[in-house]
């Protein structure tokens, strides 16, 4: 591990974080149909990339570099993931969110370590359906829903 990479990453993930923040603060906080209101996940989410940001740079020197191993950069798993991130974005109001959450999950998990499918499959499934079940009912906000070509009795 590359513990000044990692220092430089974390400044700019929570200087991002911070960005999110402001930013969220100029959006609207009132949707039409929704009673959460459009800012709230970015500022969340803003807030949760600061946090975690925070904590890098706070392990980065916490932790006494023993060696300097340089590791090779997995180009294949970065370029899968980064491909499924972009086609999850892309499809994501064609094909709901539950779905296209569900299999962008799948592949992360599948490209991160192969095997136990069922595994992969129920986590990605309980995570995909119920954060849309929480936000959608229980925090009355909206989401891409399934598709209309697909019928669901």
């Amino acid at each position: 591990m590359n513990h000044s990479f990692d220092r430089y990453a974390g400044i700019v993930f929570c200087a991002v974080g911070i960005a999110f923040v402001i930013g969220s603060t100029s959006i609207s906080t009132s949707a039409y149909g929704s009673n959460v209101g459009a800012n709230i996940f970015p500022l969340f989410l803003g807030a949760f990339l600061s946090l975690m940001s925070i904590r890098l740079i706070y392990e980065t020197f916490r932790r006494q570099q023993k060696q300097q191993n340089r590791e090779n950069l997995d180009y294949k798993r970065f370029g899968i993931i980064f491909t499924a991130a972009v086609l999850y974005a892309l499809f994501l109001e064609d094909i709901g969110f539950v779905i296209s959450t569900f299999l962008f999950l799948m592949i992360g998990f599948q490209t991160m370590q192969r095997g136990r499918i069922w595994i992969s499959v129920v986590i990605s499934a309980c995570f995909s359906y119920g954060v849309y079940y929480l936000y959608v009912n229980v925090l009355d906000g909206t989401l891409p829903g399934f598709p209309s070509w697909l019928v669901l009795f």
